[in-house]
């Protein structure tokens, strides 16, 4: 973690020093869960978004294999 984003552990520390000073201790938990429903929200639409875009390319994928047999018949 000493090399998370080209930041050292002391510019890590100052930072973390920083939020305590500006949010306070009572509001971490809440900002740090927010965050994480922020990201899980994030993750649950691209998969959302993963799966519509598989879901619709697998109709596309049948087309080609049907319109190559139907080419292979005429041969």
């Amino acid at each position: 973690m000493s090399n998370l984003l080209f930041i050292s552990g002391g510019e890590i520390f100052i930072v973390m020093v920083v939020v305590l000073l500006l949010f306070g201790a009572n509001r971490i938990p809440e900002i740090a869960r927010g965050l994480g429903k922020g990201m899980n929200e994030f993750k649950k639409a691209t998969e959302d978004i993963k799966k519509e875009i598989n879901d619709s390319s697998e109709g596309v994928v049948d087309d080609i294999k049907e319109i190559k047999d139907t080419f292979d018949d005429i041969k």
